[in-house]
């Protein structure tokens, strides 16, 4: 029995260390474009000089508002794939929604897990 809690110990803190890996920059941009695409950023690519001079003054990976003819847009740079990701306000605030929605269900995640591991520690506490 002893045995099996040892087991699902390391089995966890190889979980945690998967996730850590996971929180590395290229999953994070991946992640950031991913929830841009569902909130309804479309993507261009930028063909005329006028809009590659723009693209080449913006910040890689950097969510910018900028007001062109009077109204919102919000741009995101991804230089590696030659794309700019574009979405007026609405597209924003569900951006924003689902990046709160992800971090809720995260947070979930991790106290799901860390009351696993206190579980198993009193269990295996009980059984000595």
């Amino acid at each position: 029995m002893r045995h099996i809690f040892t087991g699902l110990k390391i089995i966890g803190a190889f979980a945690l260390l998967v996730a850590s890996f996971c929180s590395c920059a290229s999953t994070e941009v991946q992640n950031t474009e991913s929830l841009l695409s569902a909130a309804g950023f479309r993507t261009q690519t930028p063909s005329t000089q006028a809009q590659l001079a723009t693209y080449n003054r913006m910040a890689q990976y950097n969510l910018e508002r900028n007001t062109i003819n009077g109204s919102t847009l919000y741009t995101y740079a991804d230089k590696r794939k030659g794309v700019v990701y574009i979405g007026g306000d609405e597209a924003y605030q569900c951006y924003r929604q689902l990046a709160v929605q992800q971090s809720i269900a995260e947070k979930e995640r991790e106290a799901w897990y860390s009351n696993y591991i206190e579980r198993a520690n009193q269990v295996k506490s009980i059984n000595l």
